[in-house]
């Protein structure tokens, strides 16, 4: 796939060398075009450098890979108002709460993906990726190591093409993608970040306080019943 990736950070490097190991065709852009270089050359054959709206210009889809506070700077550098990102795959990873609180910054009943959404009208989004540091995507995929299970990545939204798109790339980096249902429950896994972010920060392991409870059969569209 043509992938477009906005942002050089941890995330935008561990994701992007993940899906040039699988073959994807990078363009990786952002606030700082020598940033941008050099995280695509670190990420191999297969990876470029452009500027933001060059980067998400006739992608598959696009990697949101930026801080919650420069969001908004970055959708309106690729003119996302204006329909640049209109039927495009746009995933969104970000974490709109206080730090080491995990307090959503977002107003009630809000969700940062749906004010996505609204910045960028006709975009594809998908909310993913961001429950997990981005050291877990730098580890060999879990068929290279024994005894390892997959991460289960929680999605959702609202275009059926986007979730396959979404759930491809996610394999790619050796997660499995569960989707939870339409964009409007983006809000819910945002919640259960800042959830995981007041426990980690509050001294406990997050995982310990959720109970281990019987797995269902998913539904044909892999969605979580």
């Amino acid at each position: 796939m043509r992938i477009g990736i906005l942002g050089t950070g941890a995330l935008a490097e561990a994701l992007g060398t993940g899906w040039a190991r699988a073959g994807h065709e990078l363009v990786v852009g952002g606030r700082s075009r020598a940033k941008a270089q050099a995280l695509a050359g670190r990420l191999g054959a297969g990876a470029r450098a452009a500027d933001p709206r060059e980067v998400v210009a006739g992608r598959d889809a696009v990697l949101l890979a930026v801080l919650w506070s420069g969001v908004a700077d970055v959708l309106r550098d690729v003119d996302a108002a204006a329909g640049a990102l209109a039927g495009t795959t746009l995933i969104d990873p970000t974490n709109a709460v206080e730090h080491g609180v995990g307090v959503l910054l977002t107003g009630a009943g809000t969700s940062a993906a749906g004010q996505i959404a609204a910045w960028a009208p006709g975009a594809l989004v998908v909310k993913a990726f961001h429950l997990f540091p981005a050291e877990q995507w730098t580890a060999p995929p879990p068929g290279d190591a024994a005894g390892t299970a997959p991460a289960t990545v929680v999605i959702c939204g609202d275009d059926a093409g986007a979730l396959r798109i979404t759930g491809e790339l996610i394999r790619d980096v050796g997660g499995t993608p569960a989707v939870l249902g339409p964009l409007a429950r983006a809000r819910q896994l945002e919640e259960a970040a800042g959830l995981v972010i007041g426990l980690a920060f509050a001294g406990f392991d997050p995982s310990s306080a959720i109970p281990r409870v019987p797995t269902q059969s998913p539904s044909p569209d892999g969605s979580v019943v």
